[in-house]
């Protein structure tokens, strides 16, 4: 069976945006099967909407499914979890510059934290979570990285100066993503 990886844009982002079009192109050398789907109204995102829009562009995810995510991309696939039968497991994610509460400063996102995040049923489904926080981000402050890193018990790699690890601070690539995503793919 294929491995398959899913990466979710942010707020505002497309799929040719940042590094997604280089680890998209990385993974498939390691024979992964990659997709990195248009949200939709990415601009004026609905939990919705990009729930639905998740789970028919996953289809059926187990064992060899992975997720990356950037910004807003993150708690979609938090709540995308959050929707998986009981018994459903995936293997593994990497979230990226992501964060699990309100920001409280844009409010477009904000239907996406209408109610608090079941962290505990997010676990049931997945055991690999990887955290990749820089420690200038201007848009998601460190306390909701290490939020994220405490309560889904998750591998924290701090990067430096690298702002909101997008397009907009230079990350064009984004190796640390791929390494980390290879490991738990083993």
């Amino acid at each position: 069976m294929k491995k398959r990886v899913f990466i979710i844009h942010g707020w505002g982002a497309s799929p040719e945006a940042n590094w997604f079009p280089w680890m998209k192109t990385e993974l498939e050398k390691h024979d992964f099967m990659v997709s990195v789907p248009q949200m939709p109204h990415a601009y004026f995102p609905k939990q919705e909407e990009w729930l639905k829009h998740m789970q028919e562009t996953v289809g059926a995810p187990g064992e060899n499914t992975y997720f990356v995510g950037h910004s807003l991309g993150v708690i979609a696939i938090l709540r995308y979890l959050e929707t998986l039968p009981k018994s459903q497991k995936i293997g593994g994610a990497i979230l990226v510059s992501g964060f699990s509460e309100s920001l409280g400063t844009i409010a477009e996102i904000e239907n996406f934290f209408e109610k608090p995040v079941s962290y505990g049923k997010i676990k049931s489904h997945c055991s690999n979570f990887v955290i990749i926080q820089s420690d200038d981000d201007p848009f998601v402050p460190m306390q909701k990285a290490e939020i994220l890193q405490e309560e889904l018990g998750a591998k924290m790699i701090m990067l430096h100066g690298a702002g909101h690890i997008n397009m907009g601070s230079g990350h064009f690539e984004l190796p640390e993503a791929v390494e980390e995503l290879l490991n738990i793919a083993k």
